[in-house]
């Protein structure tokens, strides 16, 4: 399924706001369901933040802007990086919401923010036609043991039985 969005990658580094970078998102039913009747407004005062470091994005726990970094923009694969998207607009709502985004008392994969965050790409994953597969695949991150992993495709309800990680690739940044 081809996105209905525009992703733009060519950028200064200078901090810019998300409609200058990434259109048609206010469109998306998974961010309308995001911020609901504010989804225009909110996106249009989302900051965006540029790290030259290697990495993927985050929501700044300080700020609630988005730091994405460069080099991951410039070499994501459009799915990923939409997905990646999705996923931090609902840690922005949930700064909004007054939410400590890095709860120490949680591990990474049991943290509430990151199952709801986590669950709307799922959920958008599989709208725009991934596989299972498809979706473990884009779900690995380098930071997270098989265990842990594997108790993240659960509370996910991602099918495990194509989590066989040992073709799989962790996604390069």
């Amino acid at each position: 399924m081809e996105l209905e969005v525009t992703i733009i990658r060519r950028v200064s580094g200078d901090p810019c706001l998300f409609p200058d970078l990434f259109q048609g998102f206010e469109k998306v039913a998974a961010v309308k369901r995001i911020f609901g009747a504010r989804t225009n407004q909110t996106l249009k005062s989302v900051r965006i933040l540029f790290s030259t470091r290697k990495g993927y994005l985050r929501v700044d726990n300080d700020t609630g802007d988005i730091i994405i970094s460069s080099p991951y923009l410039k070499t994501a694969a459009e799915r990923d990086f939409y997905l990646d998207l999705i996923h931090e607009l609902v840690h922005v709502k949930q700064f909004k919401q007054g939410k400590d985004l890095f709860d120490k008392k949680y591990s990474y994969v049991d943290r509430p923010t990151e199952i709801e965050a986590y669950s709307v790409a799922v959920e958008e994953a599989r709208r725009i036609g991934m596989t299972e597969r498809e979706i473990v695949d884009y779900l690995k991150v380098e930071w997270v043991n098989d265990e842990d992993f594997k108790r993240l495709l659960r509370a996910l309800g991602v099918s495990t039985a194509t989590s066989d990680r040992s073709g799989a690739l962790a996604r390069q940044s």
